[in-house]
């Protein structure tokens, strides 16, 4: 199931998922074939690059709105008319709510967070082999997946993407659900634009601060930090609870998991759910008052000090050492 940005291109998540579908399929000599809401636009001529041969479009007024709970069910709908051995989709909040409705009303298991999908070599009718996150990525699980339809969704992490041998065309069918309007469902009323530029999922660098900030306006000097090195500014949950920075700036279990090749953490203390977003980052550099902070210790380098006379420092030698 492809998500897609706002130019309807394959977000970078669903990337991820087209190359483990591929490789799935090439262990099982299937075709691969996408799925997406709404209009085709452009996507069939991306996906053909991804080694996909078929595109099943749903289409229905109730899916206009995106709320995964009609995704899900069109999703099931579809899934028990062509009968795929396997429905792959990214382990984010919506694909992750709309594969479980998916699974309900199909009457079948959902693995999610998955890292690894292993099918038994005898074929798609055999117990597949999975290996997923629990507790938000602290314990890996190995678990068997005994299902008609395997329903899994994928964590994130450095799965090699990129173009692959093209099919020869991407077939595009468009399949209409059958949806009661009458039937109480949530359904997303706004939707926020995600500023230009770069993420927190893409960003070599993310300057995250935590509690030890002290302020939204303490959030200046993570700011131009991340100018001068190329990254993005991030948060912890107690940032966005106290209306510091936005929801779409925290970094965590609730919120955005990243993986750059170095995370500055800034007055944040490293609580579990802090820490499963950031520890797939190359490298941590921590900034605290208080040198037991469990991010203190689990850093790869750690500064005790004041964040607002530590970068400050920092932020002088860099420009010092570039001339800027």
């Amino acid at each position: 199931m492809i998500e897609r940005e706002t130019d309807g291109t394959p977000s970078a998540a669903s990337a991820e998922v087209l190359a483990a579908a591929r490789d799935l399929a090439h262990r099982l000599d299937l075709p691969v074939a996408a799925v997406a809401v709404g209009e085709a636009g452009d996507l069939p001529e991306d996906l053909v690059k991804q080694g996909v041969s078929h595109l099943h479009l749903l289409r229905h007024e109730l899916l206009a709105d995106g709320g995964p709970a009609c995704t899900g069910e069109a999703l099931a709908q579809l899934v028990a008319a062509r009968r795929p051995a396997a429905v792959l989709a990214a382990s984010t909040t919506e694909s992750t709510e709309a594969m479980a409705w998916a699974a309900a009303a199909l009457g079948v298991p959902l693995a999610t967070a998955c890292t690894e999908i292993r099918p038994r070599p005898e074929g798609c009718d055999e117990l597949w082999e999975v290996t997923r996150e629990r507790s938000g990525g602290i314990l890996l699980e190995d678990a068997a997946l005994d299902a008609p339809v395997r329903l899994c969704t994928l964590s994130a992490g450095g799965r090699p993407t990129g173009e692959t041998a093209a099919a020869a065309e991407v077939t595009v069918d468009v399949f209409v659900p059958e949806l009661d309007a009458a039937v109480p469902r949530a359904r997303r009323v706004e939707r926020a634009p995600r500023a230009a530029g770069m993420t927190l999922a893409t960003a070599p660098v993310v300057v995250s601060g935590g509690r030890g900030v002290g302020s939204a306006e303490g959030y200046a000097v993570l700011e131009e930090l991340a100018g001068l090195v190329g990254g993005a500014v991030g948060c912890s949950r107690v940032a966005t609870n106290n209306g510091w920075r936005p929801h779409a700036d925290q970094v965590g279990l609730t919120g955005t998991r990243v993986h750059p090749d170095l995370y500055i953490a800034c007055g944040i203390s490293g609580a579990t759910q802090h820490w499963v977003g950031c520890m797939g980052a190359r490298s941590i550099l921590a900034v605290n008052t208080d040198p037991e902070a469990p991010m203190m210790r689990r850093a790869t380098w750690s500064v005790v000090g004041d964040v607002h006379e530590v970068l400050p420092a920092v932020i002088a030698e860099i420009r010092r050492r570039s001339g800027r």
